[in-house]
């Protein structure tokens, strides 16, 4: 393990935890994450082994069978398994998400009814809120949640597409977004009428859907039509979901009440920047690993190229970018696990891992020359996975955005 990337005050249990999983990197992930990604291959073997360490229920408490660690330790075990492979940090980042919500939000008997089985990773968790045409526009979907009849705890009627579900087909449980209209009424009402339209939203409400893992009809009214094929970020499964006439029960309405989906969405987003920022860090340091290492052993004009100055100021900048992104994103998550809000720190986080990730990859690519262009070298597969991190859990423009609003009211004028 080399200097960059130290997190300073981790508990002797931390400290263990990260070294088990950076082993499990070493031997099981990184020898065999290239071919699996060529081939497009879901890495099943590795998923059994990241159940066996416990990673699944890593932050579900301990009362419900998990770890009850930190965001601080999850993130960095993100970090490592990033390292390896980024499409493994996917599959858990999502169950994760849907685990904390239902931590944070769920009623009793949808924690204890979800929660141990997803500790051991029995219950694969995704979450969709994303639709086709929508992008990062979450107040303007359309997939809709109608109450089957009048009774205030009917079933639910769910209809619509949703777009880029990661573990769309490999998951049992997916926590969906969808538009309910029960919210608190915007504006007086109006002449003769029951009031304003509901601000948008305030009319969202998180369904949590139970479904068959696989592709097609997965349960009546649900179908995941199949895997979407994409440039890099294989083996995981993207997807579609696609209800019709979907009937849920109320008792399957996260917290139990409808018109808080909005909140609970951003509440799992807002961890998950921090995931997606340990990734690039993750990605970043194995980019760094590649490029420094290959650097010693290439020999152009009878030297090593690393002995070359302008290969040198390459390698400094990019230990630079390993070296800030790390820290801004364990800063981040240190927020969050002492009770604070984050958002301003985890957009900042996700902003800037993503792009030094890219960055460094690159240059990574340059120091390989010609042979970072051959799909022998593993610099090829990180080339093609770290754009996502740009465009995951909100893109750069989106981070910038909230970073922006936030600093105008940490900063507000008081002329």
């Amino acid at each position: 393990m080399g200097r960059l990337a130290q997190t300073e005050g981790l508990t002797e249990i931390q400290q263990e935890i990260l070294a088990t999983v950076r082993s499990f990197v070493d031997k099981e992930i990184i020898p065999v994450a290239t071919e699996l990604e060529h081939r497009d291959e879901y890495p099943t073997e590795i998923v059994e082994g990241l159940k066996e360490l416990g990673l699944f229920g890593l932050m579900i408490p301990e009362e419900y069978g998990g770890l009850g660690e930190s965001l601080l330790t999850y993130a960095l075990c993100v970090e490592e398994i990033a390292r390896g492979w980024m499409s493994v940090s996917g599959i858990i980042n999502t169950h994760f998400i849907v685990a904390y919500m239902l931590k944070q939000h769920g009623t009793q008997e949808q924690k204890d009814h979800f929660l141990p089985r997803m500790a051991t990773g029995e219950v694969r968790g995704a979450f969709s809120m994303s639709e086709p045409g929508l992008g990062s526009d979450v107040a303007a979907i359309t997939s809709k949640g109608v109450r089957d009849g009048d009774s205030a705890d009917g079933d639910f009627l769910l209809n619509g597409q949703k777009m880029w579900l990661t573990n769309g087909g490999s998951s049992t449980l997916v926590a969906v977004l969808c538009r309910t209209d029960e919210g608190v009424p915007e504006g007086p009402p109006e002449p003769g009428g029951q009031g304003g339209a509901p601000k948008p939203h305030k009319s969202m409400t998180t369904f949590l859907v139970e479904k068959e893992p696989g592709f097609g009809e997965v349960r009546p009214g649900l179908t995941i039509p199949g895997k979407i094929e994409k440039m890099g970020y294989k083996g995981v499964d993207t997807t579609e979901l696609v209800m019709q006439d979907l009937r849920i029960p109320a008792d399957r309405v996260l917290g139990g009440t409808t018109g808080r989906g909005f909140y609970q969405m951003m509440d799992g987003v807002e961890v998950g920047r921090v995931n997606v920022a340990a990734r690039g860090c993750g990605v970043a340091q194995r980019a760094f690993e590649l490029g420094i290492g290959y650097a010693q052993q290439r020999h152009t004009f009878g030297k090593p190229i690393a002995q070359h100055q302008a290969i040198q100021f390459r390698l400094a900048e990019m230990a630079t970018k390993v070296e800030a992104a790390h820290a801004l994103m364990v800063g981040a998550a240190r927020k969050k696990d002492a009770g604070e809000r984050n958002d301003l720190e985890a957009g900042m986080a996700k902003y800037l891992a993503s792009e030094y990730c890219k960055e460094v990859v690159e240059d990574a690519f340059r120091i390989h020359g010609g042979y970072g262009f051959s799909k022998e070298y593993e610099i090829e597969r990180l080339y093609r996975e770290a754009p996502m991190l740009l465009i995951g859990e909100g893109t750069a423009e989106i981070q910038k955005m909230i970073v922006g609003r936030r600093l105008l009211e940490e900063y507000r004028f008081q002329g």
